[in-house]
């Protein structure tokens, strides 16, 4: 009866099989389980987990350096400027022009002044050398370029401290009388001369005519030719001041 022979001994395997498997798990069961490590973590084990952490863990980049401006151009710029050489010192600086041209022809400071006055006067009015050299000889004759006061007009005195006259009521640098005008207006030498050059404008033709023929008709003399002899002078200072 072979059937019955092989069905035992399957039965008797998967038996054994089962015992087997039954001692394993009791095993198990008894077997003491892994105690796990409660104890709390002490300082120095805590700074040794820190220092294996930090050394295991990947270094951090170092942060880039801001970048600096570039100093280079300044720099340069200044090493140039320290290697150029000193500069010289300025030469001296010429002397400033008077304003009071220097006397001419005889003349003193204040006589030169007073022709100073005239000449500018004449220019600012537009009148030409002949006028200048006209109305300079005119004042050398009637007071001899000096404003003058008058021993008949006792005002005159308030304005002028470079001499007097006594030729009637004459007063200033051309001996003009009141009917010129003010006294303060024919004692003031800039004044004076432009009434002057306006009445000599009045003649027709002075331009063609001689220095005294163009004083005279102005001043109406008694002395017609008396201007004459001052032109030349009159010429001298007249360019002096024009230089």
């Amino acid at each position: 009866m072979p059937r019955n022979i092989f069905t035992n001994k399957a039965v008797g395997g998967l038996a054994a099989a089962i015992v087997g498997l039954g001692l394993a798990i009791g095993a198990a069961h008894h077997a003491p389980a892994t105690k796990t490590d409660t104890t709390p973590a002490t300082p120095a084990k805590a700074e040794k987990a820190t220092a294996v952490v930090a050394a295991t863990a990947p270094a951090k980049p170092a942060d880039k350096p801001a970048d600096k401006p570039d100093q280079a151009p300044k720099q340069e710029a200044a090493k140039q400027e320290a290697a150029k050489p000193a500069d010289k010192p300025d030469q001296a600086p010429k002397p400033a022009a008077s304003a009071r041209p220097t006397p001419v022809a005889g003349l003193d400071q204040t006589q030169m002044d007073n022709a100073t006055k005239i000449v500018d006067t004449a220019k600012g009015m537009g009148m030409p050398h002949k006028a200048q050299v006209i109305a300079v000889a005119t004042a050398m004759q009637e007071s001899n370029l000096h404003n003058l006061a008058s021993t008949k007009i006792a005002e005159s005195y308030r304005y002028t401290d470079e001499g007097e006259g006594s030729d009637y009521d004459s007063v200033g640098l051309f001996q003009q009388r009141p009917n010129w005008g003010k006294v303060k207006d024919l004692m003031t030498p800039e004044t004076s001369t432009k009434k002057f050059l306006q009445a000599l404008q009045q003649v027709d033709g002075w331009q063609d005519m001689p220095v005294t023929m163009a004083a005279q008709t102005v001043q109406v003399s008694a002395y017609p030719d008396a201007y004459a002899k001052h032109e030349a002078r009159a010429t001298h200072i007249v360019h002096q001041i024009n230089k």
